[in-house]
Parts: structure tokens; C-alpha cells; sequence
């Protein structure tokens, strides 16, 4: 049997103190690491060995955290971005770019590893649990590719958070789900993820599901949550029913 391959995590940070400190516990905890001091070459590593996950510092010299997460956002590696300005609006913006996952400065590291451990479980239970795609309203989810299909066939590219998001909603067509169990299921029990920042991952996935026919699949009940309005497809023929 094939063993699966060690994870990469690629630490992106000017200060060289965390950076050791963060790829030295992350390798003591089966990880393989990799560190860079700037964008630039965090390039030059994704160049050489794609990672599979990028921890990302927001504030850096030259290029910074947004600008990268704005550039990779579905079709880099996930990120788990890291700020020392732990302000709310970073936390927003730095979601609303596509990073998977944030974590104010100074981090825990035990804290940062069990965020790393979530965001790369997700398209693993994909892949795992699910079947190969679901179909809605002629778009379909690839749940192995973490893609997107338009019906008229082009792929969108989705971030880890956003895909465990569509996903959630797609396994619950019909039924109004909260945030809470919005949050538990696209970003973990363990996240801290407040509201404002679930309505944002929610206004994204809203505008790549906008193919101009004027179908709003995501409803909002206020004071519930939100609801998948259509019908969806497994398409290994079994089928689930929205409302």
C-alpha cells in the first residue's frame, strides 16, 4: 500500500525568530517545512515544490500578505494567515481575499497546528466521504478538484474555506442552517470565526454562484442563517431535494 506523502507547509514570514519557530513545531509534528522571508520567495519556492498549505504573515516588506492572498486565492494552496495588528477589519479583509483560515500575532503554535490540521482535513474528507460531484441549477461542485463548474463549463476556483462552505450547503439543501453550524461544518469547531466574517465568506460564494440569470441559490432568513435554495444531484445518481 502506498503511504501518503508528508505534508508541506511553506512559513512566510520577515521575522526570523517566528519563522524558525513555527516551521521547528510544525516539523516536530510530522510536517515537512520550508521558510521565506518574503514574497518574492515564497514564489521562488512555489516555483520549485508547490506546498500544501502556506502560513502567510499580513504585514512583510515589499509585497504583503493581502496582496499575495489576493494573487493566489483559488488557484494557490490554502492559507492560514497571521497578523500582529489582530484588528477585526484584517480578519475580514484577509478572508474576504481567500485565506482559509486567521490567526492574530503572537500565534500559539498549538493553536496554529490544529488550524493547519483543519484546513488540510477538508478536501481529504472530500474526497473520502462524498462522491465525485454534485449538480445544482446546471453547476456543478467537483469534490475531488475543489472546483466550481458554470454551466456554460467554465471552472471557478475555490478556496479551501469556500469549498467546505458550498459543500455544507449542498449536503443540506432545503434547510435553514445557522451560523454556528455553518461555521462548524466550513470551518472547524475549533475556529474563531465571528459573524461578520461568516458573512463575507457567504457574499463571495454569492458572487461566483452568479452566472446573470438572476437565481439567488443562497437565502438568508434573518435571525436563523441561511438556507440552499435548489435541488442537488449526487452524480452517482442519488438525489436530495431543496425546498
Amino acid at each position: 500500500m502506498q503511504l501518503d506523502p508528508t505534508p508541506r507547509i511553506l512559513v512566510v514570514d520577515d521575522d526570523p525568530g517566528i519563522r524558525e519557530v513555527l516551521t521547528d513545531y510544525l516539523a516536530q509534528h510530522g510536517y515537512e517545512t520550508e521558510g521565506a522571508a518574503s514574497a518574492a520567495e515564497m514564489d521562488r519556492a512555489l516555483a520549485a515544490r508547490p506546498p500544501d498549505l502556506i502560513v502567510l504573515d499580513l504585514m512583510m516588506p515589499g509585497e504583503d500578505g493581502l496582496s499575495v492572498c489576493r494573487r493566489l486565492a483559488g488557484k494557490g494552496p490554502p492559507i492560514v494567515m497571521l497578523s500582529a495588528m489582530g484588528e477585526d477589519t484584517d480578519r475580514i479583509i484577509g478572508l474576504e481575499l481567500g485565506a482559509d483560515d486567521y490567526l492574530p500575532k503572537p500565534c500559539n503554535p498549538r493553536e496554529l497546528l490544529a488550524r493547519v490540521r483543519a484546513v488540510l482535513r477538508r478536501p481529504r474528507e472530500a474526497a473520502e466521504n462524498e462522491g465525485p460531484a454534485m449538480a445544482f441549477a446546471g453547476w456543478k461542485l467537483d469534490l475531488m478538484r475543489r472546483e466550481l463548474i458554470r454551466p456554460d463549463g467554465r471552472a471557478i476556483g475555490l478556496s479551501a474555506g469556500e469549498f467546505a462552505l458550498l459543500r455544507a450547503f449542498a449536503e443540506r439543501p432545503g434547510r435553514v442552517l445557522s451560523r454556528d453550524q455553518l461555521l462548524e461544518r466550513a470551518r472547524g469547531a475549533d475556529a474563531d470565526v465571528f459573524d461578520r466574517a461568516m458573512d463575507v465568506q457567504i457574499s463571495r460564494l454569492r458572487k461566483k454562484l452568479d452566472d446573470g440569470s438572476g437565481l439567488e441559490m443562497i437565502q438568508t432568513l434573518r435571525g436563523e442563517g441561511y438556507m440552499f435554495d435548489v435541488k442537488v444531484e449526487r452524480l452517482n445518481g442519488s438525489a436530495r431535494s431543496g425546498a
